[in-house]
């Protein structure tokens, strides 16, 4: 048993009390309208995502959640409804991924064959209607000319690319919600953006200019963790770019890195740094995804992260000061528990829903677990480290650790029962405490089942003030991601107080906040 004293003396609380975290928000059964979240950057400015990708395709198993074979994905009815909720959601942008797939099309086309029934609207269309009635704005693909392997050094392939776009204008250049181009070159920059890819790129753009000049072009090309950014290269060929906006893949879902996070927060930084040497927006395209089995695998599904990783990935993108985040994506991955048209894994899908809408409603430990993530947080106390104990000292020295398991900053808690003994020093009202602690199967490091909170006037009789089941989430094979377990709704007198678990695989725990406060 391990069994730890720490002396702390406490400040004043400084954060407002706030409503319990199981909260099932609405979904489509409310005028979205009426009911709309509005877009706005938390406290601490980290920016809330406010675009997807629409994908009408199912093309593998990767889809097997996102555009399942069960049922019609043509249906206009079902996009409509997901435009609602998308909307109601704080989405603004709507980005197609294709309007066509195997020579066929998803719109009206006279070029190719229909996938969807002649007598029903067109999925396109019923998205750009429902986008234009909730004032969204929608990016038109020009894929795909064959399928979701288009090679546009393949001269037929950027003809019919050339021509889908050129359809498109001529029925949709004036619609109230289209608002630009999506064009599918999701080349590598690795390690730099190839020639050839700048040429499609700028190909694509110069047709969609003289098509649609008051529409923007898009580009979300991946690679930033092979990516060369010490080669004067690698600007110069974003420079010859005639896009308005790259939203770069941040590919911690594509596990692009042991750890991802960490690396990303330097990325995101080299690439503000050459954007503003560009004329060309910087948006994060944050992956919501993890992989049901194997990683870039075809034959793995597409399932919803945990959100602790997504917002840790807002995070790191709103410091480095990108222009927007939009996502690979919500649509199928993160859904409304009350949806009529129930996409995306079941369960999981609805959790990490009602995550993200506690973060933008601030309910349950969403700010604070964003305010450590900034580093930000700190106990609402001035703290007396008495222990010399320096494996000890991360837990209360305001460092927080990242998600990475050689971080010297976790404090590292093998099998078995432990303790950790708080004296205040004086009678303190006790309100909140808020634990960290990584989880990472891969390592074998995850959280305790329960975690027990005991409160003490004189270090001797405990009573216990608090029972908290720790976070589960289940698509845990490849990321690594930091939760927060917070008492709340505390509120009494106390000089002692401590908290007790029984790990039944090592715990990583970096800091525990007492009565936190956002610095």
């Amino acid at each position: 048993m391990k069994r730890i004293f720490l002396p702390i003396l406490l400040g004043v609380l400084m954060i407002s009390a706030v409503l319990p975290s199981a909260v099932v928000f609405a979904g489509n059964d409310v005028p979205g309208r009426q009911r709309k979240q509005k877009v706005k950057e938390s406290v601490l400015r980290v920016k809330p995502i406010t675009g997807t990708w629409i994908n009408l395709a199912y093309k593998d198993v990767r889809n097997r959640y996102t555009n399942p074979q069960s049922f019609d994905n043509t249906d206009p009815e079902l996009w409509k409804a997901k435009v609602r909720e998308l909307s109601a959601m704080g989405i603004e942008y709507l980005v197609f991924m294709e309007v066509a797939n195997e020579s066929k099309a998803y719109y009206p086309s006279q070029l190719m064959p229909w996938w969807y029934d002649k007598d029903k609207q067109s999925p396109v269309e019923a998205i750009l209607d429902e986008a234009a009635r909730y004032d969204m704005k929608v990016f038109m693909s020009t894929g795909w000319a064959k399928d979701q392997d288009d090679n546009l050094q393949d001269p037929a392939i950027k003809q019919r690319q050339l021509q889908i776009m050129e359809e498109l204008a001529v029925f949709y250049k004036n619609h109230k919600a289209f608002y630009g181009w999506y064009l599918p070159v999701e080349d590598c920059l690795c390690p730099i953006f190839a020639e050839h890819a700048v040429q499609s790129v700028n190909a694509l753009t110069k047709k969609a200019r003289a098509l649609t000049p008051d529409k923007k072009t898009l580009i979300s090309p991946y690679g930033i963790g092979l990516s060369d950014f010490d080669n004067p290269e690698y600007e110069k060929q974003l420079a010859k770019l005639k896009v308005d906006i790259i939203a770069y893949q941040d590919e911690v879902g594509c596990v692009r890195d042991k750890f991802m996070l960490p690396r990303l927060k330097k990325t995101w930084k080299r690439l503000r740094d050459i954007h503003n040497r560009l004329n060309i927006e910087m948006w994060a395209n944050c992956e919501t995804f993890t992989w049901e089995q194997g990683t870039n695998d075809r034959s793995s599904a597409l399932i919803p992260a945990a959100y602790p990783r997504l917002l840790s990935q807002q995070v790191a993108a709103s410091v480095a000061g990108v222009d927007r985040i939009i996502s690979f994506m919500v649509c199928g991955i993160i859904e409304s528990p009350t949806s009529t048209y129930q996409l995306g894994q079941p369960v999981w899908s609805h959790k990490v829903y009602n995550d993200y809408m506690a973060w933008k409603r601030r309910i349950g430990c969403w700010q604070l677990a964003e305010a450590a993530f900034m580093e930000r947080l700190a106990n609402g106390a001035t703290i007396d480290m008495v222990l010399g104990k320096a494996d000890l000292k991360a837990l209360l020295d305001g460092r927080v650790a990242e998600e990475d398991s050689k971080d010297a900053r976790w404090v590292k808690f093998e099998k078995g029962y432990h303790e950790l003994v708080v004296d205040l020093q004086k009678k303190t009202r006790l309100r909140k405490v808020m634990l960290r602690m990584l989880d990472y199967n891969l390592d074998g490091i995850g959280m305790p089942l329960k975690v027990y909170l005991f409160t003490s006037l004189d270090g001797k009789e405990y009573r216990l003030a608090s029972i908290k089941d720790t976070p589960h989430f289940p698509n845990n094979r490849h990321d690594a991601w930091i939760e927060n377990l917070l008492f709340d709704q505390l509120d009494e007198s106390i000089r002692y107080m401590k908290v007790a678990f029984e790990a039944s695989q090592q715990v990583y725990m970096d800091e525990l906040f007492v009565n936190p406060v956002i610095k």
